[in-house]
């Protein structure tokens, strides 16, 4: 399947995969900003997802999206690297017209991955797979609002989730538009305008998580109480 054994399939398995993981993203920064105007909103959210049937095959499809960018990103690069053989040895200048983030989207993309595996842990694990398996954390598995209290007074994970905030930005500036480009949509005139876009709209995005990371951090959102 060319999808598979061409090295252009590859690259558009990875640009769906990662234009899906941006939509996914938009949704939940949409849904953490709800936390910063009422707890109990926010954990309405949580409480109406929480292990339904619907909530669990979209956490199903996402991981399942991920692992394919995963996958794919590595295959890439291995092959990329096969390809330059001992030049990629040479000593050379780095190429003036080559983003920062484009040589270094594997190490970003690990940084990535392992800020992923914190967050599962912090929230995945304590909240859909606690209500799943039974064995409950501190707070309901429907009480987001606390674990994002509790996550966010601790000045460790505060600084582990800006660095994995900045690492995300870095990544998505440079994968969104790279994506776009691979699928076709892109020409001459569009080429910069889609790369403004990229910056502007993952900046946004980002910007989203920054404020409820950092508002919780410095105790500036709401309390719990009614809407």
């Amino acid at each position: 399947m060319w999808l598979i054994n061409s090295p252009i399939g590859r690259k558009l398995v990875m640009s769906i995969t990662g234009i899906a993981l941006i939509l996914f993203l938009t949704f939940h920064a949409s849904m953490n900003f709800v936390a910063l105007i009422s707890g109990n909103a926010y954990n309405t959210i949580c409480e109406f997802l929480g292990a339904n049937w619907y909530a669990v095959v979209a956490t199903i499809f996402l991981a399942a999206l991920a692992v394919l960018h995963i996958v794919y990103a590595f295959i890439l690069t291995i092959q990329n690297r096969r390809a330059r053989g001992s030049e990629r040895y040479a000593v050379t200048s780095r190429p003036g017209k080559v983003e920062w983030a484009s040589q270094n989207m594997l190490a970003l993309g690990l940084i990535v991955f392992l800020g992923l595996i914190l967050h599962l842990h912090n929230f995945w694990r304590n909240m859909m797979f606690a209500e799943i398996t039974g064995l409950y954390g501190p707070y309901n598995p429907s009480d987001g609002f606390g674990y994002i209290i509790a996550t966010f007074s601790n000045p460790l994970y505060v600084v582990l989730y800006v660095i994995w905030i900045a690492a995300i930005w870095f990544h998505l500036t440079h994968g969104f538009w790279s994506a776009i480009q691979t699928i076709g949509w892109n020409g001459k005139t569009w080429f910069c305008r889609w790369k403004v876009i990229a910056i502007v709209y993952v900046t946004l995005l980002m910007l989203c998580f920054l404020v409820v990371v950092l508002a919780f951090a410095f105790h500036l959102a709401p309390s719990l109480h009614p809407y």
